[in-house]
Formats: C-alpha cells, structure tokens, sequence
C-alpha cells in the first residue's frame, strides 16, 4: 500500500518549476502517493499562494482517509505571517487520529516550535519536498535515515566526531531547528517553555559572529540555561574576510563552551545541507557523549503503520 504524502505549502514557491517536478517523481519512484501537488504551481509574491491558501493547507493535515505524511514543499519565509492563525489544537487533534506526520525545516521550525508550545505534539525537522527529493541524485544518508526514523519506534543516530565535552549522559526532550526562527520566537507564546532539554540548531548564511550573537540573545533570555546540551547542526554558506582575524566558526564554538554552563557539541548533520539526518521535535532523546562523538537514542514520536 502507498504512502500517502501531503505536500503543504507554507512558506515560499519553487523557485524551479523542474526541480519540484523531480522532486515530486523522486516520491512516486519511492512508493508515494501524493495529494495537493497543486501547491507546487501557486504563488503570490514571494508565497507559495496568499496567505489564506497557505493557512489552508496546514488546516488540511490529517484530514485524509487515512494515514499520511505532511511534508513541506520548501522554505523560504512565510510561516512567521500565519501563527496567530493556525488552529494548533485542531491540527493536533486531527494529526493523533489518523498518526499523521508533519516534516519539515527552515522557515518550517516556526510551525514545529509553536505546535509543540501549543500543543505538545511532535513534529519532524526533515527533508523537504524540493531541497531533499529535487536533487538529480538523493542523498542515501538522508533517504535512509529519514525512512529509517519513520519505520521504527526507536531510533539511534551516531555521529563520528571527536568533541571536546567531557564524556556524559542526559536525557531529555529534543527540540531546535532553524537558529533565526528560533530566535524570532523569543517573547512570544509560541517559542516551547523547554526545561532540561536537548536543543539542536542550524543556519546558513550566517556569519560566525552571527551565529554567536543570536545564541547569547538564547542565553540572555535564559533559554540555554534550562537545557541540557546544545547541538550544533550544519552552518554553511557565510564567507570570512581578513578582518575576521582567524575568528571562524571553530573559535566561536570555543567561545560559547568556555562560557555556557551546559555541553556544546558540533557536527549534527542537519540544516540546510544535502546529508541530514530527520529529528523528532518534542520526542524524549538519551544523548551519550564520549571523545569521539556522541550518540542520539531516540523515542517516543508517530511512525509509519504497516
């Protein structure tokens, strides 16, 4: 039987008509069905459609006749525009009835965040329809563990690289995403009131100096304090310049560890980056750090039936 994916359309258009085609194709070829391919040729602006057909679209998940998985055609922006619209509980509702599952990333995290601050419900940061199933070839480590996370109750991701945390074990809810979203959530009822969490970030495009100031605004606003360990994800695409002076990426990390009172870990392979791995946010997570990495044992989140 067919796995039935929903694309939703929240944020931003294809800004290649062929690459969502592919896209698209690249779900069929993997045994998926797929409904509302409509929102793939809707634009407004720079919106996939007007934000009523954009609202709609998240008011549509879990209305099928069965289960399915609401997907994200792409980022962009778009979501931020829709909050004080969404009609969390009902979506939630619908979502645990019929064990749908919502993924997405980037500006996708503005949603994920405030379903979770609503309503506790998990949802995946994942691939999208145009970054992730777009490309010529897929990436095997995204197609893997994305099925992979979405096929078992329990999952372990293991990443290989060497840290300089001191070696620990801790628990608790996984949740981050997209590092701007995240930050423009600050003050508002729809940023997760997350205590002794495990918080995972990613940008890109953003400058280290940039990087760091939004994590301090974290900090500041006592959001890092409450968690348990900080991850850091894929931050790509920004460019140094000889007024930099040798401050990069890996000195900022340096930076923040020496000044936060929690664990700072880098290489998560998540962001805007072919090979990601696809996170449950809301669900329990173990984190074991050792010297040459660290391992995410994972729970508690929808999974595929049958």
């Amino acid at each position: 039987m067919p796995t039935t994916v929903r694309l939703i359309a929240p944020s931003g258009y294809p800004n290649d008509a062929e690459i969502a085609k592919r896209g698209a194709a690249a779900l069929r070829a993997q045994g998926c069905e797929l409904v509302n391919t409509e929102c793939l040729t809707r634009q407004h602006q720079r919106f996939a459609g007007d934000d009523d057909a954009r609202l709609a679209d998240l008011h549509q998940i879990g209305t099928g006749s069965g289960q399915e998985i609401a997907m994200a055609i792409r980022g962009g922006y778009g979501l931020t525009r829709l909050l004080d619209r969404v009609d969390f509980a009902a979506i939630h509702q619908r979502a645990r009835a019929t064990d749908a599952i919502i993924v997405g990333h980037s500006d996708f995290t503005a949603f994920s965040l405030a379903y979770l601050a609503a309503t506790g419900g998990v949802t995946f940061a994942g691939p999208m329809l145009c970054a992730d199933f777009g490309p010529p070839e897929l990436d095997a480590y995204m197609a893997e563990h994305f099925w992979g996370i979405l096929r078992n109750p329990s999952y372990a991701l293991r990443v290989n690289a060497p840290q300089a945390a001191t070696p620990a074990r801790v628990t608790g809810t996984l949740w981050g995403g997209n590092l701007a979203m995240l930050c423009c959530l600050i003050g508002t009822p729809y940023l997760p009131k997350v205590r002794d969490g495990i918080l995972f970030v990613e940008d890109i495009n953003e400058h280290p100096y940039r990087v760091e100031r939004m994590l301090l605004q974290l900090q500041q606003a006592g959001v890092l304090e409450r968690q348990q360990a900080l991850v850091l994800g894929d931050f790509s695409g920004y460019r140094t310049t000889p007024y930099d002076a040798g401050y990069d990426f890996g000195p900022m990390c340096d930076y923040l560890a020496a000044r936060l009172p929690i664990p700072v870990l880098t290489g998560l392979p998540f962001g805007h980056c072919p090979t990601k791995a696809t996170l449950p946010i809301g669900a329990q997570a173990e984190l074991d750090i050792d010297a040459t990495g660290f391992t995410l044992h994972l729970g508690g989140y929808p999974t595929l039936r049958g």
